[in-house]
Formats: structure tokens, sequence, C-alpha cells
């Protein structure tokens, strides 16, 4: 759109846009290095919430692209401000792994399977029947029932996982609640993205590969969006939304100039 302001800051998802299947996409290194020589503020985010910052920096570095500890926002770093808003110094019980219970314990949360606030289920090879008969009972005694993101389904080398959402219903199915999403598309994870490197949605861009999670989350932030092809959405995918992306391009690989 002509009367677009220009684009000072940059919100970028990470796999399928700067990497697919551990192996860096090409274009992702020369963005990045532009964006740390501009000193534009920008953020990588993620939905899943295995992982800290730290080790998805470490992670990123080995594979050549350097995103420094302080551009990286995950579902479980925006799920951990949320509540920290909603109800400082609580408690909960958690399904998740290191990305998740590090986020609460950095926010001063008690970790409990005694009368939680909350069971806040996040990503984790390792569902267990056992944890998640103790999330159900604990929910319907009373916690309150958070989900990091609603991704029904993770990639791995060997195909799909069943991720977050879909266990999500799993427990949805056994107590009546449906948790609140805090990942994409909730444009809280956006917003509270923009916020910590002190953005404006007007002048921020997100890009993503996904419609339904990335181009959703930046369109109702109120951000421009850009599609890239080079992740899960494929040409005619688009067409099939009720919205569209401000721009589809290939790859991150023809965002280069713009930065």
């Amino acid at each position: 759109m002509a009367d677009r302001k220009p684009i000072e800051s940059w919100l970028t998802d990470m796999d399928g846009v700067l990497i697919h299947e551990g192996v860096p996409i090409p274009g992702a290194d020369a963005f990045l290095k532009k964006l740390r020589d501009s000193g534009r503020p920008f953020l990588v985010l993620t939905n899943n919430s295995i992982y800290t910052a730290r080790d998805l920096h470490a992670r990123l570095r080995r594979m050549g692209l350097d995103v420094p500890v302080d551009n990286i926002w995950t579902s479980a770093l925006a799920t951990a401000q949320f509540l920290d808003d909603q109800r400082p110094g609580g408690s909960a019980y958690v399904i998740g792994e290191a990305g998740l219970t590090t986020a609460l314990h950095d926010i001063g949360y008690i970790l409990t399977d005694h009368e939680p606030d909350f069971v806040i289920l996040g990503e984790t090879r390792t569902y267990s029947f056992e944890a998640l008969t103790k999330a159900v009972r604990l929910i319907n005694d009373g916690a309150r029932f958070i989900a990091t993101n609603p991704d029904n389904v993770g990639p791995s080398t060997e195909g799909d996982l069943p991720a977050t959402g879909s266990v999500a219903a799993l427990i949805t199915a056994a107590t009546g609640k449906k948790p609140y999403f805090v990942g994409k598309p909730n444009p809280l994870m956006m917003r509270a993205g923009l916020n910590a490197i002190g953005a404006h949605s007007e002048t921020s861009a997100m890009i993503g590969d996904r419609m339904d999670t990335d181009v959703l989350a930046g369109l109702e932030a109120g951000m421009r969006t850009f599609l890239v092809l080079s992740g899960v959405t494929q040409p005619v995918d688009v067409d099939r939304y009720p919205f569209r992306p401000s721009e589809v391009v290939d790859s991150i690989a023809d965002l280069v100039d713009l930065v």
C-alpha cells in the first residue's frame, strides 16, 4: 500500500523462513546480517516452547546464523510474560520442557501439582499419560488452562508429530475446558514482542511461511505481512483464506533489499 510508513523493525518466524529441517534457507544469513548492521529492531519468533532463547541462539549459530539471545522470542517467553501480567508470583503445573519451565522460574512462578493457579501445556517430545491425567484432574479441580500455542503438529525428520494443539484438544475433551492459547496467531504474542524491542506495529513487518499463524498474527497486530513460499504454504493455498498477506515472495532472499 502506497500510504504505508517505511518498515523500521522486523519480526520473522524461524522454521520455514530462516531454516528448513535444520538447514539455513538461502538468503537468511544475508538478511540477518543486514538487520544487525542496520541497527533496526528485530525479533526471530517461534511457537515452539521446548527451547530457551539461549538454546536457540546456540542451535542457529551452529547452522551459521547469528541471532543474539535478546532477539529471540518464543511462545514460552510470551506465556511467562502473560502470566506475570495476569497473576504475578502465581503457581502452575507444567507439561513442557526447559524453554517453558525456565521462563516461568525467571518470573518467580512456583511449579507445583498442589492446587496450582494454572495448568500450562507446552511442547514436549515425551507427553505422558500420567502427566495428562494429572492435568485433567487439576483443571477439573479449578486450575485455569493455558497452552503455549495452538499448533496441532510439529516437524521432525521422520514426519509430523502431535504438538500442543492436539494434546490440548485431548485435555479439552476430557474436561470440557478450552485453553487460552498465547502463541501465534494470538496477536498478544506479537504485541508483546513489539513492546520488547520498542517497536510500533505501523512501522513493523512480520515474515512467515504460514497463513493461519504468521500472517494472521501479523495482520491482527496491525503489521505489514510477508508470506514466504519456502515453508509449508504453497501459492495455491493463499486464496483459500479470507485474508491475504501484504506481499507473497519466494523466500527471505527476496526481502534483503528492503532492510
